[in-house]
């Protein structure tokens, strides 16, 4: 069960919700559920990016289109608030800079932290919204009286791991109507009310890249130039097209063939422009069994457990919880290690550490090891 206030119907009705709507099913019917609660409902659609797609097409004019169909269908008020420059500034801005220092960042992670649930949290608040709803699949329960940020029902769709920055006094103003349904709940639920939007295609991928070229689109931004993929050994196997075009893990694009089996990549040295490679999946230099991480960020605002402290944790967003131990934090750093190797490791990507289904926190990858 999601754990949210609970009133009367003529109470909620002087509850005030602003719910972000991006014009996708998830959003629209965490709209629809908290109107059919009682409380007073207006749905905000965020316009975070401003640019033609391939096609010549506006994307958020699209989005917002389907965001005012979702509201007349279900009674509700709608508006669009425009956040283009603060995107810009404090999420795009950190993804140009990430990549052009050889790294892969994790966008969506930033803008919920500096956008939905900062600007857009004080934007709503200013505008009179007792709390701020959107269609993350997670859940805000109390435990043990204490404000908790819980994984979805659905473990497929389960989102905190993007939402390891949110403190628990924004959540005491946050609620996630669909956090503990399934998707196909959610998709069976909009479909029985006729909602327009029951059967799109979620979104997938960077939302400000789209379905464009990822490597044409980020050309625009950073500068690269062509370098050797080599091996461990030194020896050079291939040209690549610049060492910010790829991660740690990659096998897709590399253009590399011969006789064996796939190629990876499994490092980059940024100041020789030189792209690591091995061939295999389960490639030795591909697993570490530790790593050091910085910029915490714990969901309480502090660590309030003592070290070593085992739990569970996960270090990209399809990958199943993690048994490890947090063995030391100091200041901004901790470090933990792994009951078994992780595949992938890769540096400035997040860690988020779990406790049962609880959210903990999270920090950034620094450094990963293999000892």
């Amino acid at each position: 069960m999601i754990d949210q206030p609970t009133f009367s119907k003529n109470q909620n009705n002087f509850k005030t919700v602003i719910v972000g709507m991006s014009g996708g099913v998830d959003s629209s019917v965490a709209a629809l559920i908290l109107k059919q609660q009682g409380y007073n409902v207006i749905g905000v659609f965020m316009k975070n990016w401003e640019e033609l797609d391939q096609n010549g097409v506006c994307q958020s004019a699209k989005e917002y289109q389907d965001v005012i169909e979702v509201c007349q269908k279900i009674g509700i008020a709608y508006y669009s608030l425009e956040f283009v420059k603060e995107y810009k500034e404090r999420v795009f801005a950190d993804f140009v800079a990430e990549y052009q220092a050889g790294y892969t960042p994790n966008p969506d992670i930033l803008c919920n932290r500096e956008i939905k649930f900062k600007v857009f949290f004080e934007r709503a608040l200013q505008l009179g919204a007792d709390y701020l709803a959107t269609g993350h699949y997670c859940q805000n329960q109390i435990i043990d009286n204490e404000r908790r940020l819980v994984k979805g029902r659905d473990p497929g769709k389960d989102q905190s791991y993007f939402l390891y920055t949110i403190k628990k006094q924004i959540l005491d103003k946050v609620l996630f109507p669909i956090g503990g349904m399934l998707k196909s709940q959610v998709r069976e639920m909009a479909q029985a009310l006729d909602l327009s939007v029951h059967n799109k295609k979620d979104s997938t991928g960077i939302c400000f890249i789209g379905e464009r070229n990822f490597k044409n689109f980020l050309s625009n931004y950073i500068q690269t130039k062509p370098g050797n993929f080599e091996d461990l050994d030194g020896q050079v196997v291939g040209q690549h097209d610049g060492a910010a075009y790829y991660t740690i893990g990659q096998r897709q694009g590399l253009g590399l063939g011969g006789q064996g089996s796939p190629w990876y990549v499994l490092d980059k040295d940024t100041e020789r422009n030189v792209v690591m490679v091995g061939r295999g999946h389960n490639h030795p230099a591909l697993f570490s069994n530790e790593l050091s991480a910085t910029e915490i960020s714990w969901v309480s605002g502090e660590f309030n457990f003592s070290v070593p402290f085992k739990c569970k944790a996960k270090v990209r967003y399809r990958q199943a919880d993690q048994d490890c131990t947090i063995t030391r934090i100091q200041a901004d750093r901790l470090h933990v290690v792994f009951d078994d190797p992780q595949r992938g490791v890769a540096p400035r990507q997040s860690i988020v550490f779990y406790q049962n289904n609880t959210c903990l926190g999270g920090a950034i990858i620094e450094k990963s090891f293999n000892k």
